[in-house]
């Protein structure tokens, strides 16, 4: 293997330093095997994985994907970008969110693992974490906050107890419709990819001046945003 591949860790995710000059074919078993070694490290955790070192094709993104799934039991749930602060705020927004969830539901909130598909509505009293996408034709409803491991293509309906103090967080923001609270937000165009993007720029969705405005997530806007 001769350092082909190395992982490194960084809070709830991993960066995969792949050989720039390998061919690709070698590389995919070398990755392999070294999810095969570290199985046992990882058991079956969910994270984020960044990959560097190497520009690669979706269709070769996907073959890594793979070779990980069918080597160990640890769970991608998304690929992050070269810019980690910027989705280290996300991960810690999700924190925030999700903090004392352990099970499938607790009074802190729920997550849903899966993906929302055409004509799926998903609704619930507390706030909830998709590990999947919301496609368009799909909708999830929460009393509290929303927040999307993937891409949100479809409806997300927040603050459904009327309160403007919630938000809507996604890894890709494309949503056909997005409510806060009272306050609905105006939508350009309608999302036309429904995957996750290699290089993701997380956003959240809150009211500010009585009108829903989605920014990307800084350390900056994460404390002053009264969540």
């Amino acid at each position: 293997m001769k350092n082909s591949v190395i992982i490194k860790s960084f809070p709830n995710g991993i960066v995969l330093h792949l050989d720039p000059e390998l061919p690709f074919e070698l590389l995919l078993e070398d990755v392999a095997e070294k999810f095969r070694e570290s199985n046992s490290f990882f058991k079956d955790a969910r994270m984020a994985l960044s990959i560097k070192g190497r520009v690669l094709s979706d269709l070769e993104e996907q073959k890594i994907l793979d070779a990980i799934s069918q080597n160990s039991d640890l769970k991608i749930i998304c690929l992050v970008a070269e810019d980690e602060t910027t989705n280290q705020h996300f991960i810690r927004a999700l924190q925030q969110a999700d903090s004392g969830i352990e099970g499938t539901e607790t009074q802190m909130g729920q997550f849903y693992r899966g993906t929302l598909k055409n004509g799926q509505v998903l609704e619930t009293e507390s706030s909830i974490v998709i590990l999947g996408d919301v496609y368009p034709g799909s909708a999830i409803i929460s009393a509290k906050d929303i927040i999307v491991l993937g891409g949100l293509f479809g409806e997300a309906y927040a603050g459904g107890n009327g309160s403007k103090g919630h938000f809507v967080a996604a890894l890709e923001m494309s949503p056909e419709k997005l409510k806060i609270g009272d306050f609905k937000y105006l939508t350009k165009e309608k999302g036309t990819r429904w995957s996750i993007k290699p290089k993701v720029l997380p956003k959240i969705a809150y009211v500010r001046e009585e009108r829903v405005v989605i920014d990307s997530i800084t350390k900056e806007l994460l404390s002053e945003l009264p969540l």
